[in-house]
């Protein structure tokens, strides 16, 4: 007896259902994602290889040495949290957020320490920020 073959079907995968899936995946990220808006500090680093830059008549200086700890105008504050600096700044500053602040960190300071100056001037306003640095010795770099 002669079977009749069966013609074999192509086998094929439907993608309609995945496409599906992935849009509404897409929809979903894009309900579920919050926007935070990041805020910024604008910062005015001097160019280490240029002249040293002049000091402004009457500026806040804040330092912070390679423990972490913080001095204003050459006064060591009581602890390294954010409050304490900012009320430091604001009684140098006498509220004026125009004033020139120059930060001073020793090359083994944390970056932290650093930052947390930073962002405390940040916080209160102040938009004339200056990075203290050291020129290099001639034939290094």
């Amino acid at each position: 007896m002669k079977f009749r073959r069966r013609q074999r079907e192509e086998p094929g995968v439907n993608l309609t259902p995945l496409i599906d899936v992935v849009f509404l995946l897409l929809i979903f990220f894009m309900v579920s994602t919050t926007f935070t808006r990041e805020t910024r500090l604008l910062v005015d680093l001097p160019e280490a290889n240029a002249a040293p830059a002049t000091q402004a008549p009457r500026q806040i200086e804040l330092l912070v040495d390679e423990a972490g700890a913080y001095r204003v105008n050459g006064e060591a504050l009581v602890d390294r949290r954010v409050r304490t600096i900012q009320a430091a700044l604001y009684e140098y500053s006498r509220g004026d957020t125009t004033m020139p602040l120059l930060i001073s960190a020793d090359a083994d300071s944390s970056h932290a320490a650093v930052v947390r100056a930073m962002d405390a001037a940040g916080q209160m306003g102040f938009s004339r920020l200056s990075i203290a640095t050291l020129r290099p010795p001639p034939g290094a770099g």
